[in-house]
């Protein structure tokens, strides 16, 4: 009797112990397989779905902002002779840089407020499926930005018809973030450029004369 008893608790020993083998050898392949296809599929994912985030607000400050305080007339002078003919374009640095200044930080804010929080992807959504996007467990997707945002300018200029000519101007963004899922993290670069001002120039511009005196703008 005694021996039977023996025989089922090694019995029972052995499965237990080959059941927690499977376990851990089938959880260790899950770890494996997540680590090598799901997690860089995902980090394409989260590093598209965040520059897309920090792009929004950035262009929605600078729309904001722009849109309020930016007027072509007051920030550029221009300067003519005598005759009418235009000598020279000169910017006022002070009020562009201000400017600037303000869209830069309150992007940097908003950017900051995302990170800690993050946003949540289903795991079904790397799939680009419309019916299985929604499905799975959700993965926090976290964003971290490095360094500050970068601003500055720059113009353009095209003939718009007989002595005219268009100027454009406008506003550079440069920062970059590290973008943090669960095992894994990346650094991606977000560059945009918009354009702020449009107008056309009646009279010729002598190209040599063309002083926007962006030099206290960040390049």
């Amino acid at each position: 009797m005694k021996k039977i008893r023996t025989s089922k608790y090694k019995k029972l020993k052995i499965i237990i112990i080959s059941c927690s083998l499977v376990i851990i050898s089938t959880f260790s392949c899950f770890i494996y397989y997540f680590d090598k296809i799901i997690t860089p599929t995902v980090m394409v994912v989260a590093n598209a779905e965040m520059r897309s985030k920090a792009t929004e607000i950035i262009n929605q400050n600078i729309l904001e902002v722009y849109s309020e305080k930016f007027n072509y007339d007051d920030i550029i002078r221009v300067d003519k002779d005598k005759e009418g003919n235009i000598v020279m374009l000169k910017a006022d640095t002070v009020k562009m840089s201000a400017i600037a200044s303000e869209v830069a930080l309150k992007s940097q804010k908003e950017l900051n407020s995302i990170g800690s929080v993050g946003i949540k992807l289903p795991l079904g959504y790397i799939t680009k499926s419309n019916i299985m996007s929604y499905w799975g467990p959700k993965i926090t997707v976290k964003m971290e930005p490095l360094g500050r945002i970068e601003t500055k300018y720059s113009s353009d200029f095209e003939t718009a018809g007989i002595n005219q000519t268009r100027h454009k101007i406008y506003i550079e963004v440069y920062t970059k973030m590290k973008v943090i899922i669960p095992l894994e993290h990346d650094e991606v670069e977000v560059k945009n450029q918009i354009p702020i001002a449009e107008t056309v120039i009646v009279g010729k511009i002598p190209r040599t004369s063309i002083d926007l005196n962006t030099d206290g703008i960040k390049k």
